[in-house]
């Protein structure tokens, strides 16, 4: 049986991952600073531990993993990641797991090793203009991102190309896409976009109005978790080693996204406009590349992954509602 290692195994992406892995016949040992908040893991194997602690991992990466994938990092939403307030230990934190876990499967002849970095690494300049993002994996430079977390997205890739080219590795890297889905944080201010306006329109009222950060009409494109998986594995497996772009090419504005998610909530919302924390202007994937090299495009729409989501954060919102007095 082949085994495969499975780091962030605790959060979002991680979760789904382990699942989808031992549904294909893999031994899986996950390994995370907390169990999954949401979910009974399925890992053959979990490890609650600190992937910044070196003997941790050396004591986690005790073979030859056929795959590892290395998705724990410092992260959350805009609120957590644009404020400026958390960028030492976001740099610090997902740097020192990076470089842990990188080495400590090199010394163990773990070949395969799948990273999961992310489109803010891509230049602030090539995103100021709302509907004409240039986010083509060969954009990348001049480098610019806007912020630290950005920064560290790119500081990692280039090292895990680098043990490619120096040590035989085959890291393959991905660049995503605002991953969307059930089973993800949905409060606490690590929350992304579409799970807080879930939140935020599953707790109002028909007629209430919702915050949202600036105008709103800054454009993403959000990537359903399931279909995040399929590129990630497909990369993975393959001879392609990347950076490439794995995200959705459907672009909306974040106040779209907030009356879609009112549309398939059945209410009618006003969006009240505050300052807050924003990113770019502008992001979209561009999925040339990866169609061309692993024959894959996502196949979802938007509005059917929202359906999920939201029917899934209304079930916790209602069960992590205040008793009636």
């Amino acid at each position: 049986m082949k085994s495969v290692l499975v780091c962030g195994a605790g959060g979002f992406i991680g979760g789904h991952l382990v699942r989808r892995l031992k549904r294909e016949g893999y031994w899986v040992r996950g390994v995370d600073l907390k169990k999954h908040e949401f979910a009974e893991t399925e890992a053959d194997d979990f490890v609650i531990g600190d992937l910044r602690d070196q003997s941790l991992v050396r004591e986690v990466v005790d073979r030859k993993f056929d795959e590892i994938y290395q998705l724990a990092a410092d992260m959350g939403g805009a609120g957590y990641i644009f404020t400026g307030d958390n960028d030492a230990d976001v740099m610090h934190n997902s740097a020192t797991i990076n470089l842990n876990v990188l080495d400590a499967a090199y010394k163990r002849n773990c070949k395969r090793i799948f990273y999961s970095s992310s489109a803010c690494m891509y230049p602030a300049y090539n995103q100021e203009d709302p509907d004409n993002p240039n986010c083509r994996e060969d954009s990348a430079y001049p480098a610019a991102p806007d912020s630290e977390y950005g920064w560290e997205k790119l500081f990692s890739e280039r090292l895990y190309l680098s043990y490619n080219r120096n040590h035989g590795m085959e890291s393959r890297v991905a660049r995503y896409h605002n991953i969307f889905g059930p089973q993800g944080t949905w409060d606490g201010g690590k929350e992304k976009a579409p799970a807080a306006l879930c939140r935020k329109i599953a707790r109002a009222k028909s007629g209430d109005s919702i915050e949202i950060w600036g105008d709103g009409e800054q454009t993403r494109s959000f990537l359903y978790v399931d279909e995040c998986l399929e590129g990630t594995i497909r990369l993975t497996r393959s001879d392609f080693t990347g950076p490439v772009n794995v995200g959705s090419e459907e672009m909306v504005t974040i106040n779209q996204l907030a009356m879609m998610i009112a549309d398939v909530a059945g209410k009618k919302i006003e969006l009240e406009h505050i300052p807050g924390p924003l990113g770019v202007r502008g992001r979209n994937s561009e999925n040339t590349l990866i169609s061309e090299r692993l024959g894959w495009s996502p196949s979802q729409p938007l509005r059917t992954g929202l359906e999920n989501t939201y029917e899934w954060i209304e079930r916790q919102v209602k069960a992590n509602a205040p008793a009636a007095a």
